[in-house]
């Protein structure tokens, strides 16, 4: 007899990732509804109980293996996700690399992050010894992007598993075959801790699934919208939250900057991996007076980049049919508001390539400096001066990542110092993703909460506070059997302590 039931029909439920570039299949994936999802974090609970009773060396030692097998299988994984994403197979073997770096620095830093350390008592509580441990979470919940689907989910994976967590797994539906792919290299290099890391398939339904299967934080990289959608799944049971959701960030040139070098990196930065990084460069202000000297050298080195499928094309595909139409929408709406196309527009978008286009007087209320465009597009506006620049940078309510050209790199860093950016790059673009010490996340439509670095650490640990009485004070405060003469006088002494300074 045939199980006609619903959960027969989900577990028979599959779906196909599809090549960007060529639109041919590449693999198939089973749908995991809510009974395989709830499955999955049970057995990562009952396999993070041994991961955390070990030694942090322990651990240590399990991930640099890991990390090992990554970096064997560096051609492997990179060409799963140039296969996925449609990027050019030095980019994503760049990403590997990247997030090797990573994976390294957490092992390795663990244990000195979140050891047991004092921390100093007041005079009222001299007699005690106190103490503060940042304990694994339990089983860590990761939505996964597909622009990035390697580098950007390890921030929370790598992470998490360094501190001691399991980790759900639910990579986009687009890049599942990478998810799969690094769940695997990891049994194969920790067979004794096989199933810490799974990885479950499927698309929104998927999502939702993993955000209401008990898990003790969920970690989610994506639009804003769909953030408040899980964010709101989550408040149900009080699940905790972290959330990466792009940004449109913005790059200041000052007058004494050094324009090859900043039109070099605005270019990388804006049409790597055919502007699909959510810290991209999507908007420059440069003062006025080297403004069109900007724009000729951005323009010149921005028209020999050609999109394409071939080994030496510049970059990829738009991975996400849909993005296509929002960059001719921001392209389009950008001239039509009176905008001036330096190169390309919106000709440029042919599906699902868009050739480089550089846009210059944008109206600031324009989509294509107010939204996150995702497409190989720049504008560069004119600031009278710094002040005018710093304006407008944080006038945007997104608040991921920027960079600050300038002669100085002193003021460079003062100039830094008054962006609302979670990070910011002096004289480089990006320069903050490649050092796994420093934490990376934003505010506001960016997101909230912290990947990488210590920050990244502790975000998936609960911190346990602990007293140890040394001796019995000569005063005995928490107790009904005080005198109330006694308490007085305490009451007494600290307000005349406290009156002093």
């Amino acid at each position: 007899m045939t199980d006609t039931t619903p959960a027969a029909a989900a577990r028979a439920a599959t779906f196909t990732t599809y090549s960007p570039a060529t639109g041919k299949a590449i693999a198939e994936h089973p749908v995991n509804g809510p009974e395989e999802v709830s499955r999955a974090v049970a057995a990562a609970r009952t396999v993070q109980a041994g991961w955390a009773a070990l030694p942090a060396s322990r651990r240590r030692d399990h991930l640099l293996r890991w990390k090992k097998a990554l970096a064997t299988d560096l051609d492997v994984l990179a060409r799963t996700i140039a296969a996925e994403t449609g990027k050019p197979a030095g980019d994503a073997a760049l990403e590997v690399v990247l997030t090797l770096e990573h994976l390294g620095w957490a092992a390795r830093n663990a244990a000195r992050v979140l050891r047991r350390r004092k921390v100093g008592t007041g005079l009222f509580t001299v007699h005690q010894r106190a103490s503060l441990v940042h304990r694994p979470s339990g089983v860590i919940g990761v939505i996964g992007p597909w622009n990035y689907p390697l580098y950007t989910p390890m921030g929370s994976i790598g992470y998490a598993l360094a501190a001691g967590n399991a980790v759900v797994f639910k990579p986009s539906e687009l890049t599942a075959g990478t998810g799969v792919l690094l769940a695997e290299l990891f049994d194969a290099a920790v067979p004794q801790h096989a199933g810490l890391l799974t990885t479950v398939t499927g698309a929104a339904s998927t999502g939702d699934a993993l955000a209401r299967s008990g898990i003790d934080k969920l970690a989610f990289t994506g639009s804003p919208g769909t953030a408040r959608k899980v964010m709101a799944v989550c408040a149900e049971t009080l699940t905790p939250f972290l959330a990466e959701c792009g940004g449109k960030d913005a790059v200041i040139v000052t007058a004494d900057a050094d324009l090859e070098a900043a039109a070099d990196a605005i270019v990388w930065g804006a049409l790597s991996n055919a502007g699909q990084t959510c810290a991209g460069v999507e908007r420059v202000y440069a003062v006025r007076e080297i403004h069109a000297e900007l724009c000729e050298r951005v323009v010149e080195r921005a028209g020999v980049l050609r999109p394409g499928a071939e080994a030496d094309a510049s970059y990829g595909p738009m991975t996400l049919p849909g993005q296509v139409e929002i960059v001719e929408r921001h392209v389009a709406g950008a001239v039509s508001a009176g905008a001036r196309a330096l190169l390309g527009g919106p000709e440029s978008v042919r599906a699902p390539y868009v050739a480089p286009v550089v846009l210059t007087g944008v109206p600031e209320d324009a989509a294509a400096m107010a939204e996150e465009t995702f497409g190989p597009v720049v504008a560069i506006n004119p600031v009278a001066d710094v002040d005018e620049a710093v304006e407008r940078a944080n006038a945007s309510r997104y608040a991921l990542g920027a960079a600050v050209f300038c002669r100085n790199g002193r003021t460079g860093a003062e100039i830094a110092a008054r962006l609302r950016a979670g990070a910011v790059s002096v004289n480089s673009v990006l320069g903050f993703a490649a050092v796994p010490a420093l934490p990376f996340g934003g505010s506001q439509d960016s997101g909230f909460g912290r990947i990488h670095g210590e920050e990244g650490l502790r975000a998936f640990t609960s911190v346990q506070s602990t007293t140890v009485q040394r001796f019995t004070p000569p005063i005995v405060l928490t107790s009904f059997g005080v005198p109330a003469a006694t308490r007085e006088r305490a009451v007494r002494l600290a307000r005349a302590l406290h009156r002093r300074r």
